[in-house]
């Protein structure tokens, strides 16, 4: 029996694909320390990827992110969802169909996102009784989340939640509108009290960065029941992105050096995506670690990359993974040597703006359409400071992390080498 010490107290880690062993598999992708540790996590699922990706001659991404819907019932601020046009969703027997097509490719874990999912959560309670062997998850704002649901989830054992918030109650309603703060600590009152391993989701910016890196708020998600955490950088995607949100250097280096202390201090998982580019070994976008479908069908690298070019509703997933465009992207990673500079959208903003050229993508931002060179043109200056900062952060990150990374790097130019690579010769 696996354990994981979650607040303080031992807990059973169940068989995968239980909530709780998603937890755990989270840990050892994002902590592993080594080769090793990478290669036997649960159930040797990388070694598994790694076949499947020789089979279907492509890259076996860990998470499909799935969006049923582009709906939602809040219209937070800085938010693309809040402007996608309504009325985007994907029809059950789809969802279904591309849930099948995700298992024969070795994927089991789908991940919801929106739109705020759980407006279809009656489907997404039927799609995880009929795919029991897969495990799943929600980013949500948790209003809709209640005791009949959450009795759902106990039932169920293979779906948890992901709850969004912003830091203290007066920043969460600033950005998603009075009284959601405190509906979304009744959901994790809920969930604690039915032993649920949920996660906090916040996304930090430049007018609550410290209190999202603070041991005070990390202190109450964890004592609300929370069994990790998932943070997101605000990114400027749209025409309409309020640029006075997005994270100087200073205050990202704030959050990164913050996030890592708290981590080894208390054991705890806290997942940082774009400052986790040492973790997580540079960005795992286009099928190396995600892939992502829009509630229009459209097959994205991740969900804050609007481009693509194939839609799930004239290939099949496996051909979206082996396009053009996600083969152009993944051969052009890593962006960069530096592991804390993993992403295209805001450290290499010329990267994002080659690849979608040269993979014939279009926008797929549903409201707006936005080039590649409208959205790398508001990142160029923050990069060129991030370039410089990340540069005297890496130096500090532990020894076994300095060592390791480009030991990953030559793995994953192995992986593509006998994935797209083998591809190209057939």
């Amino acid at each position: 029996m696996r354990y994981l010490v979650i607040n303080g107290k031992r807990e059973e880690i169940p068989p995968f694909p239980h909530h709780k062993a998603y937890v755990y598999q989270c840990k050892q992708f994002f902590f592993a320390k080594g080769m090793t540790t990478h290669f036997t996590m649960t159930n040797y699922v990388t070694l598994k990827e790694l076949y499947q990706g020789v089979r279907n001659k492509c890259s076996i991404p860990r998470d499909l992110l799935l969006d049923p819907t582009s709906d939602c019932n809040l219209k937070c601020k800085g938010c693309w969802s809040q402007d996608y046009k309504s009325g985007h969703n994907i029809p059950y027997e789809k969802l279904d169909d591309i849930l099948d097509q995700a298992e024969s490719l070795g994927i089991m874990e789908c991940l919801m996102t929106g739109g705020e999912p759980l407006l279809r959560k009656e489907d997404i309670i039927r799609l995880c009784r009929k795919h029991n062997k897969m495990t799943f998850g929600a980013f949500t704002n948790a209003t809709l989340i209640d005791e009949a649901l959450a009795d759902e989830m106990v039932e169920l054992g293979n779906f948890n939640v992901f709850i969004s918030i912003e830091g203290t109650k007066e920043e969460t309603d600033f950005r998603r509108g009075a009284g959601v703060y405190d509906k979304a600590i009744r959901a994790m009152d809920i969930l604690k009290s039915r032993g649920i391993a949920f996660a906090f989701s916040a996304c930090y910016h430049s007018k609550n960065y410290k209190t999202i890196a603070s041991e005070e708020f990390l202190d109450h998600m964890r004592e609300k029941g929370a069994w990790f955490g998932w943070l997101f950088q605000y990114i400027p995607v749209g025409n309409d992105a309020d640029i006075s949100l997005v994270c100087n250097a200073k205050q990202r280096a704030y959050v990164q050096e913050r996030i890592r202390d708290y981590c080894i201090k208390h054991d705890y998982v806290i997942i940082d995506f774009w400052n986790n580019g040492h973790l997580s070994f540079g960005c795992i976008g286009a099928g190396v670690g995600f892939v992502h479908i829009n509630a229009r069908g459209d097959v994205e690298p991740c969900a804050f990359c609007h481009y693509s070019d194939s839609n799930i509703y004239e290939v099949s997933l496996a051909d979206a993974l082996r396009s053009k465009f996600f083969t152009t992207f993944r051969n052009a990673q890593p962006f960069s040597n530096n592991p804390l500079r993993p992403c295209p959208l805001i450290d290499n903003p010329q990267a994002i703006i080659d690849v979608v050229n040269a993979g014939g993508a279009r926008s797929t931002h549903l409201a707006s359409p936005e080039s590649a060179e409208a959205l790398a043109g508001k990142s160029f200056e923050r990069a060129k400071e991030w370039e410089e900062k990340s540069e005297e952060l890496f130096k500090r990150m532990p020894e076994y992390v300095q060592r390791n990374f480009p030991r990953f790097l030559r793995y994953f130019a192995f992986k593509k080498g006998i994935t797209d690579g083998r591809r190209k010769n057939i």
